[in-house]
C-alpha cells in the first residue's frame, strides 16, 4: 500500500488467526476440481479481454499481485447469505463505502508503516469459498479432528520443544493457501515466467515455488515437501497447477492456521488474467483424510501498491520461541524450588492467560481458523 515503507518483521507475524468451529463426520472420496469461477465482476458478464502473451507465446501472468482487495470477504460465508455468492447492490454499496473509509484512515491516520495493509477496491463476494454452494468450510473428518495446529504462542502451554509451535511461528512456511489468503500485511506475491516454468514468490516468509509446465512427472510419491511438488499445464489462457507430495505440517487457513491436513492432500490451482489489473485465482483443496469433501476458494488478485515485495526478516527477528521456551524452563525451575519449600501450586501459563495481541485464551487453546 502507499504507506508500506519498511520491511515486515517476523516477530509480529502472528496476527492472522480467525475462528471456525468444525464437527467430525464421515469422509468422502476425492473428486475432480471444478472449472474456474470468475468472481471479480460479481454476477455480471466479464468484459472482453485479450490476454497478453509472453515472447514465447504463453499467456502473460507476470506481475506483483496482492490479495489486499479481498478485505471484508470471509473465507467461510455467513449463514445469513445462504447459497448467495454475491452481495446485492445495497450490500455492495455499503462494502464500497467501508473500503473508501478504510483508504482514508490508512493514508491519514496510520500508526505503522508496514502493518494494516488495506483494500483499495471492493469486490462482490460473500465468501472466498465458492464450492460447496453454501460457501462454508467442510467439516473435519474424525481423523482431521486429531491434528490441531500446535499451541505455540496462541496458547497457555506447556511448551516443551519447537514442535509445539506451528511452522508459521517458526518462520518456515505458511503453506500454499496460507501464503495467498489475505492477512493484516505482507500479502504480495510475485509471478515470474520463463519457458517451461512459472515462479511464485510470496512476501511473508518469502517462500518461492517453481512450477514446471514442460510435462515432467511428479517426483517420487515418498518425498514430501512443505510446498509440495507442482506441475502445470495451460488450458487456453488459464494456468492449471496440480500440487501433490505435501507434508502434514501445514493447514488451510490465513497464515496456514487450522487443523493440519494429511500427506494425501492434492491442491489444484487455476490462474487466469481477466483484465490488465485483475488476476483471478482459484484453489481446490482435496484431502479426504482431513475434510469430508473437497472445497474450492476463488478470488481476484490485484496489482500490489508500489509493485515490490518488501523484505521479510523472520528468523532474524523471531524471539518468540526463545522467550516462550525459556519462560517455560524458568517455570520448571520455579515449580521445583517451591516444591522443595513445601509449596504446591498450579503451573503459571507461559502467556499469562493472554494470546497474541493481548486477547485472553482458553487453557490449551490451539490456533483456530475460519
Amino acid at each position: 500500500m502507499a504507506i508500506r515503507l519498511l520491511g515486515s518483521l517476523g516477530t509480529f507475524a502472528l496476527s492472522g488467526a480467525a475462528v471456525l468451529v468444525s464437527h467430525p463426520v464421515t469422509a468422502q472420496e476425492q473428486g475432480a476440481a471444478p472449472p474456474l469461477v470468475i468472481t471479480a465482476f460479481g454476477d455480471q458478464t466479464a468484459p472482453p479481454y485479450a490476454a497478453r502473451r509472453t515472447s514465447w507465446g504463453e499467456p502473460d501472468l507476470e506481475g506483483v499481485w496482492s490479495s489486499d482487495d479481498t478485505a471484508g470477504i470471509p473465507m467461510s460465508r455467513r449463514e445469513e447469505f445462504g447459497n448467495r455468492l454475491y452481495l446485492d447492490e445495497q450490500e455492495y454499496a455499503e462494502r464500497a463505502t467501508q473500503v473508501e473509509r478504510g483508504v482514508e484512515r490508512a493514508e491519514n491516520e496510520a500508526t505503522s508503516s508496514f502493518r494494516q495493509d488495506f483494500a483499495r477496491r471492493a469486490f462482490w463476494q460473500t465468501s472466498l469459498i465458492v464450492d460447496p454452494a453454501d460457501g462454508r468450510l467442510p467439516a473435519y473428518t474424525p481423523e482431521g479432528m486429531k491434528r490441531p495446529m500446535p499451541r505455540g504462542t496462541y496458547g497457555n502451554g506447556p511448551l516443551d520443544s519447537v514442535n509445539d509451535f506451528s511452522l508459521y511461528e517458526r518462520c518456515i512456511t505458511r503453506g500454499i493457501a496460507g501464503s495467498s489468503l489475505r492477512v493484516v500485511y505482507g500479502n504480495g506475491q510475485r509471478i515470474v515466467q520463463a519457458p517451461s516454468v512459472v515462479a511464485i514468490s510470496y512476501e511473508m516468509i518469502h517462500d518461492t515455488r517453481l512450477i514446471y509446465t514442460d510435462g515432467r512427472p511428479h517426483i517420487n510419491q515418498a518425498i514430501h515437501q512443505y510446498l509440495g511438488d507442482s506441475r502445470a499445464h495451460w488450458e487456453g489462457d488459464e494456468l492449471v497447477v496440480e500440487t501433490t507430495n505435501l507434508t502434514d505440517r501445514t493447514a488451510i487457513g490465513p497464515n496456514g492456521n487450522g487443523n493440519r491436513h494429511s500427506t494425501q492432500m492434492k491442491i489444484t490451482e487455476r490462474f487466469k488474467r481477466v483484465a490488465d489489473d485483475v488476476l483471478q485465482y482459484q484453489t481446490t483443496v482435496d484431502d479426504p483424510v482431513t475434510y469430508v469433501r473437497p472445497f474450492t476458494m476463488s478470488y481476484p488478485l490485484a496489482p500490489l501498491e508500489g509493485g515490490k515485495l518488501l523484505p521479510y526478516d523472520c528468523h532474524e527477528g523471531n524471539y518468540a520461541l526463545l522467550q516462550s521456551l525459556g519462560g517455560e524452563r524458568a517455570e520448571d525451575r520455579a515449580l521445583e524450588a517451591d516444591r522443595l519449600k513445601g509449596i504446591i501450586r498450579p503451573r503459571r501459563p507461559v502467556q499469562g492467560g493472554l494470546g497474541v495481541g493481548g486477547q485472553p485464551v482458553a487453557e490449551g487453546a490451539g490456533i483456530p481458523v475460519r
